[in-house]
């Protein structure tokens, strides 16, 4: 008998799916490479409109089955004006770019993502004109997140978010969530049913789960090394790693090394403040780098760690780098916030004190202090990766939600061409759109 899965992959093949990214170019951006990648292995004919970078040229290409059709990035923001010009100019490109992609033939679905929670503007006219789904890929939670970063005016940018996301809820015809917490926001903010919010988790594959060390030592000479991969912002809580290394190194007497794998706005203060704290020798900044040389260098740590500080935002977020932690195998230190328990379990130890980094860094040393404990977390880990988390797990799920889409949408346009009478869900659907819109 026909599972779910094989039936929606069958009902993929030949539809044309967009999706939308502002944040990063593909393939640099891994959830989204990894869903478009997923959806035209299904039969899909995926599109990907998103910006450049230095190591990503503007132009149309086909990577992998799928069509990747980059614009030119407007140079990065400085200052409240700087932002809003950036958003304006970047929109403007995209949209220009998918109106080229769509007039060769209408997409039938649209998948676009945050941040910002904006890209409905550039989504809804294919909505309007060719009847295509709109489904919205929430990375973030744009109130909490202008929150966490402390922005100048919270009153003010905290409700742009707001309202930002209500439109954003009230024009999408489904939700993908990156895990239960964001998938009750948008049920309770969005007005969602169930059914129309589905949780696709982000993840590596499972190839990840039998990656073994190269043997090169990234230890720099030290007997411990601690290991961190992610965007380096103000809500990250990397200046309680780096105060964290001071307290092991200074008082504890722990011969450590810190490698800091990623980059990001906050990444000159960091290096600053690690020179202000005299471990300048002991805090690696590797920068955005490969994916075999970031492998290798967390597979060679003794203990990976996630310094996010515990607020509204980080707690209701999951983290990719827990869940690629634990595809290596290596145990984990944190905070406790919700979401990185989810993910982590026994694969994890968590400070007893939030936002503290003498917490932070007796748990640290708990771990490098037993052998026994690590090597049960790093195994406790990469199960449950292997199990539950790794993408493989996700793309059914993904692939399923978007075949039933898709029928759904061919029998509504089926019946509306010879006269029938469309599907009454699809009309409660509708009636439900448009009253989220108007409250929107």
């Amino acid at each position: 008998m026909e599972s779910e899965h094989e039936a929606a992959v069958g009902t993929l093949r030949g539809r044309r799916i967009a999706i939308l990214v502002q944040n990063l170019p593909v393939p640099f951006d891994r959830r989204v490479w990894q869903e478009a990648t997923s959806l035209a292995a299904a039969g899909a004919d995926v599109t990907v409109i998103c910006p450049s970078d230095e190591h990503h040229p503007v132009g149309d290409f086909v990577i992998d089955g799928v069509g990747v059709n980059r614009y030119e990035a407007p140079r990065e923001a400085k200052g409240i004006f700087g932002y809003v010009n950036e958003y304006v100019v970047s929109l403007s490109r995209m949209t220009r770019t998918f109106e080229v992609a769509r007039s060769v033939a209408p997409f039938d679905i649209v998948h676009f993502c945050n941040p910002p929670d904006l890209l409905y503007l550039v989504a809804k006219r294919a909505k309007r004109e060719d009847g295509s789904v709109l489904v919205f890929d929430q990375h973030d939670i744009g109130p909490e997140l202008v929150q966490a970063k402390r922005m100048p005016l919270p009153w003010l940018f905290v409700g742009v978010a707001r309202l930002c996301e209500q439109r954003t809820y009230a024009w999408a015809d489904h939700v993908i969530s990156t895990n239960e917490s964001y998938r009750d926001i948008a049920m309770r903010r969005g007005r969602f049913i169930g059914s129309d919010v589905t949780v696709v988790r982000s993840g590596p594959s499972r190839s990840w789960a039998s990656y073994r060390s190269t043997g090169e030592d990234w230890h720099r000479g030290r007997r411990y090394l601690l290991g961190y991969v992610g965007v380096m912002g103000r809500q990250e809580g990397i200046e309680y790693l780096i105060d964290a290394v001071k307290v092991l190194v200074a008082e504890r007497h722990l011969d450590v090394h810190l490698a800091l794998i990623g980059s990001g706005p906050d990444r000159g203060r960091l290096e600053s403040l690690a020179r202000t704290r005299g471990i300048a020798d002991r805090v690696e900044f590797h920068g955005r780098v490969p994916d075999d040389v970031m492998k290798s260098i967390l597979a060679d740590a003794d203990v990976c760690v996630n310094p996010d500080e515990v607020n509204t935002m980080n707690d209701l977020s999951t983290m990719n780098k827990i869940i690629e932690y634990m595809a290596l195998g290596r145990p984990i230190v944190q905070f406790d916030v919700r979401e990185g328990r989810y993910s982590a379990r026994d694969a994890s130890l968590y400070a007893t004190r939030d936002n503290d980094a003498r917490s932070f860094a007796h748990a640290v040393e708990q771990v490098l202090g037993d052998p026994a404990l690590a090597r049960r977390m790093g195994e406790a880990g990469r199960a449950r990766f292997e199990e539950q988390l790794c993408w493989e797990i996700q793309a059914e799920r993904l692939t399923t939600t978007y075949g039933r889409l898709a029928a759904e949408r061919a029998a509504a346009t089926a019946a509306t061409a010879v006269g029938e009478a469309v599907p009454q869900h699809w009309i409660d659907l509708e009636a439900s759109d448009m009253k989220r819109r108007a409250e929107a």
